[in-house]
């Protein structure tokens, strides 16, 4: 039916209603209403290409539309809540260093529209893994309470993420050709840990995990390398 052909557009849609709703609610970082939001673009995200390419109607147009919405949702949305989170923890003079987490979102997506290398691994941190990053860590209450010149953890966290965003790194891509053991290893591993740490952490263990996933991608890198 032509109507499915419309199928990824709309769940790309999802993800941009979930940006847009976390961004309304930015504020409530107490809540985490926007790390549920960021939850619910990622399946939106995940869906979206998986629909394009099982239903074969992949176009330029679903393409860019997918950019402008994990602008929103990946980019726009965890700088506003770690701009939100260090004015709470009353850090007004810090917090605006948030905002080069958006700019640095946006040119990671840039990069990753014109870049063929990353067809099967990223350069780079991708932006829904820095957006689950930033918007769990409201839920760490000492690093929310850290006043005065401790501050500056939150500026080192703004700066990090953002350049690893745009970082040479590569990190293995979280895509299977086939479901065997040899040659997925890493990304099995890598799952079983975050499914352990996440059941039993919750959302606190989410930054523990992309931490967990990029000095993984960077430990086989070097095996790799040396093999």
């Amino acid at each position: 039916m032509k109507v499915f052909r419309h199928l990824p557009n709309a769940l790309t849609a999802g993800n941009l209603v979930c940006g847009v709703y976390g961004i309304l609610h930015a504020a409530d970082w107490a809540l985490l209403v926007p790390a549920y939001c960021v939850w619910a673009a990622c399946v939106f995200d995940f869906f979206d290409g998986f629909s394009a390419r099982a239903l074969h109607v992949s176009s330029p147009i679903g393409k860019e539309l997918d950019s402008l919405a994990d602008v929103v949702s990946f980019g726009v949305l965890p700088g506003l809540t770690l701009f939100y989170t260090m004015q709470q923890a009353g850090l007004d003079i810090f917090a605006y260093s948030a905002l080069i987490v958006p700019v640095a979102s946006a040119f990671r997506l840039a990069k990753f529209n014109v870049d063929t290398r990353q067809a099967e691994v990223f350069i780079g941190l991708p932006t829904p893994a820095n957006a689950l990053l930033l918007t769990a860590l409201p839920a760490i209450e000492p690093l929310v309470n850290l006043r005065g010149a401790t501050g500056f953890v939150w500026v080192g966290i703004a700066a990090i993420s953002s350049w690893l965003l745009v970082s040479p790194i590569r990190l293995f891509a979280l895509k299977f050709k086939t479901f065997a053991w040899k040659g997925n290893e890493i990304k099995f591993t890598f799952l079983l840990l975050a499914v352990c740490l996440i059941a039993f952490g919750g959302v606190i263990a989410l930054p523990v995990t992309i931490v967990m996933y990029i000095c993984m991608s960077v430990v086989s890198g070097w095996l790799g390398k040396e093999s």
